[in-house]
């Protein structure tokens, strides 16, 4: 089996930015540090309330990385435009509700099949390959698949909230959509509220491509950068 490969999702990196609504934390750097620790892409979310990642944050982005851009986007055709003129090397398309906090389940492919195939076909006729975020069902990859869309990613936070018999039954889910998807000739990822725990049981699906994780890693770097940063402030105030 191919190793899975990591997309890290940068935007509370942004989220940090946009809370003081300064010009740091800066995103290019940010996802120059991530690609060069080995990640293999970078994905942004441009939200219809721009409440992260804003417009200039993707075009400059595009300019800059020198990996896979993945932009998550809702069916919105006012972010629909930007994604058409950027040309991102890849586009998960989400459900998107204002007052959520974060991405909560899946797109209902198979019940927005007229909606969504416009989108799909005009992205894909500029070379961006096409995802789209859905629950581990098979009526939505079946859904994706009818939509021509090469991707999948599969919504694993009902899997990182569960415990117990719960817990199980989510990780079969996650097994069978990945298994499913792959003999309609989908390539699936995964991803949404992943951590270096709850990754673990993941890790030996067959069938599964990009796992795209962001939340847990900007936290964890907390950990491991704070002490660095106070000493970094330290020597400035001593010079």
């Amino acid at each position: 089996m191919d190793s899975i490969k990591l997309g890290v999702n940068i935007d509370h990196a942004a989220t940090l930015r946009q809370a003081r609504g300064v010009d740091y934390p800066d995103l290019v750097e940010i996802a120059r540090l991530v690609e060069g620790a080995g990640a293999h892409g970078i994905t942004i979310h441009l939200r219809e309330d721009r409440r992260h990642i804003q417009d200039a944050d993707v075009y400059n982005l595009r300019r800059t990385l020198t990996t896979r851009m993945n932009l998550e986007m809702a069916n919105n055709p006012d972010v629909v435009r930007v994604a058409l003129d950027v040309v991102p090397d890849e586009v998960c398309l989400v459900p998107e509700r204002r007052q959520e906090l974060t991405t909560e389940g899946g797109l209902d492919a198979a019940g927005q099949l007229d909606a969504l195939r416009p989108t799909v076909q005009a992205l894909a006729a500029q070379g961006t390959h096409v995802s789209l975020f859905v629950a581990p069902d098979r009526r939505q990859l079946e859904a994706a698949a009818a939509l021509g869309a090469p991707y999948v990613e599969l919504h694993t936070g009902a899997y990182a909230n569960a415990t117990g018999d719960d817990l199980k039954r989510e990780l079969e889910a996650i097994y069978d959509a990945a298994a499913y998807g792959a003999t309609l000739g989908l390539k699936v990822n995964a991803g949404h509220g992943l951590t270096m725990t709850n990754v673990k049981p993941l890790l030996t699906i067959p069938n599964l491509d990009t796992l795209n994780i962001g939340h847990s890693i900007i936290a964890h770097a907390l950990f491991v950068g704070v002490a660095q940063a106070t000493r970094d402030m330290l020597a400035a105030i001593a010079r």
